[in-house]
């Protein structure tokens, strides 16, 4: 990056600046604004603004007026504006050399590390760099910056998100992390997502971050999906593995049914069936419902695979709106089903304890009877 001397500190009238239409950030939060301008009314601007002298060149001798564009400082220029105020503390920048590379490059340096840029408003600007700046590399543009050079290649990776997408990112109802992963859909399965994402089917940022990472597996892969396309042993094989998984998730079904019946016991029954066994019997259901639990988890990704399979092939088949829907609902039989067996597990368990508390008292007053 060039060198910029500054030249003078003016107090120059705010009608005679202007933004940089070209500057790197985009958005800039009305309540921080808000808040910088009660600020500087309290305390004064602590930090000139930086400017460059656009003027025009005086023609036929008649004196012209005075223009300046903001290097960095549009905020508090905002700020001030917002206030009321008509004048601005501001560095005149001499940029005698400098390029508008060189001068978008000064601008961005300001805004990169103080959280004031959105993610896009980042890559935009990264690829911009490499862009018009001869010779420029993503390692040189994160060493210019401070930062890593995952951190300016994943910012790029988001420049390719739909506009859609794009505009979830910069209100931040879709996380940055999410959203890399996203880029690399293409982008009808990026529209497919997004629908069910606003149907309220990916409710939290961790289901649609895992539902993402299935989708880009499944378009990344070539599914044998068509039973006529395999040949007879990976069919016989197919037929087999589901086999063993129903049959495997129907003997669940029986010990749900088994845990149930001890829910329904009598805690006093219970007692005395298991005495001396209660403490290792407790140790037992915490390992059941801590298999389901794990169980559960791995439906659950199941589920999100299958259905971003049928997604990666069929970008086209879902449909509905591509913004949030408000106090929307997800229908999940296997959640409901995993969450019934969790909740007898549970109840077993606290009836059990219970009992163990009871049996206590029982054996309590024995002894002060027989005394």
């Amino acid at each position: 990056m060039t060198a910029a001397k500054p030249q003078t500190i003016k107090n120059i009238p705010l009608a005679q600046i202007f933004r940089n239409p070209a500057q790197p950030r985009e958005f800039f939060d009305p309540e921080y604004v808000a808040e910088l301008a009660e600020s500087i009314t309290k305390f004064g601007l602590q930090q000139p603004i930086t400017v460059r002298d656009i003027s025009p060149a005086p023609a036929d001798g008649v004196k012209v007026k005075p223009a300046y564009e903001i290097v960095m400082g549009e905020t508090r220029w905002r700020a001030h504006d917002l206030a009321g105020m008509d004048r601005i503390k501001a560095i005149v920048l001499n940029d005698e050399g400098m390029s508008t590379i060189d001068l978008f490059k000064l601008s961005l340096s300001e805004n990169l590390n103080r959280r004031d840029m959105t993610p896009l408003e980042e890559a935009r600007a990264f690829q911009r760099i490499l862009d018009e700046e001869p010779g420029a590399t993503v390692e040189a543009v994160a060493a210019e910056f401070g930062k890593t050079k995952q951190f300016v290649t994943l910012r790029i990776k988001l420049l390719d998100l739909t506009p859609a997408v794009a505009k979830q990112v910069e209100l931040g109802t879709i996380g940055t992390g999410a959203a890399v992963v996203i880029a690399g859909l293409s982008h009808a399965n990026q529209q497919a997502l997004l629908r069910k994402w606003a149907k309220g089917e990916l409710p939290s940022e961790n289901e649609l971050l895992h539902f993402a990472y299935a989708l880009r597996e499944q378009q990344n892969q070539v599914f044998a999906l068509i039973m006529e396309d395999m040949t007879p042993e990976q069919a016989e094989e197919r037929r087999a593995e589901r086999t063993a998984r129903r049959t495997t998730l129907d003997r669940i079904e029986r010990v749900r049914a088994l845990l149930e019946d001890i829910a329904r016991e009598e805690p006093m029954k219970l007692a005395l069936s298991l005495e001396g066994e209660i403490g290792a019997r407790l140790e037992q259901l915490d390992r059941v419902a801590k298999s389901v639990q794990d169980a559960r988890f791995q439906l659950r990704q199941a589920k999100a695979h299958a259905e971003a399979r049928f997604m990666a092939l069929n970008p086209d088949a879902t449909s509905g709106p591509v913004e949030p829907e408000q106090d929307a609902e997800e229908v999940d039989v296997e959640a409901a089903v995993t969450e019934a067996a969790e909740a007898v597990v549970a109840e077993a368990a606290a009836n059990i304890e219970a009992q163990a508390d009871a049996e206590a008292d029982i054996a309590e007053d024995e002894e002060q009877t027989a005394a």
